[in-house]
């Protein structure tokens, strides 16, 4: 457990602070560090050295969960790049997009109340694509471009599609449920 534990995200799993992130090399390095780290390793160790791993495991846990989110990872790096998304304070948008969004609140709305399961896989699908779109913008505005104030006004735009991608899925499990 000698690693610094200052170091940002990327840091930590040895990958680039970029937003075009290698999955798979991010996934071996989460197991890897958890293999060396995972508390049921420290079981008869004393008392500071369990807490270290808790404290390890916490952090490997956080960072892990930021990188692999494609929200999370936009606004650490923006954060990182002295940016704050101001998902809370900054919640202006082009007019089409909130018109857009209203829209596809009440199609969600209208399939979750007639039971719709297929109105919701095709709405799903839709904001799958929207998703990819934009998260492709990010990635050339962060990666390619540094424009990191710029990349803020999407990563705004993809958290609007997240909560209503989860929404959607709360939808599909209360139909099953």
């Amino acid at each position: 457990m000698s690693r610094n534990f200052a170091q940002s995200h990327f840091e930590l799993f040895g990958v680039a602070p970029e937003y075009r992130i290698a999955a798979e090399r991010l996934e071996h390095a989460y197991r890897e560090i958890q293999a060396r780290i995972h508390p049921d390793r420290y079981a008869h160790a004393g008392d500071a050295e369990k807490r270290a791993s808790l404290q390890w495991t916490t952090r490997v846990n956080e960072a892990y969960t930021t990188l692999k989110d494609p929200v999370r990872r936009a606004a650490y790096l923006l954060e990182l790049n002295g940016v704050d998304c101001a998902f809370e304070s900054n919640t202006a948008m082009p007019a089409e997009f909130l018109t857009r969004q209203l829209e596809l609140r009440e199609l969600l709305d209208e399939a979750r109340i007639a039971g719709d399961a297929a109105a919701l896989e095709r709405l799903e699908a839709g904001l799958r694509r929207d998703a990819r779109a934009l998260e492709s913008q990010i990635e050339r505005a962060i990666d390619d471009m540094h424009d990191y104030a710029g990349a803020a006004g999407l990563v705004r735009k993809l958290r609007f599609l997240d909560r209503l991608e989860q929404d959607i899925g709360a939808a599909f499990e209360a139909m099953e449920g």
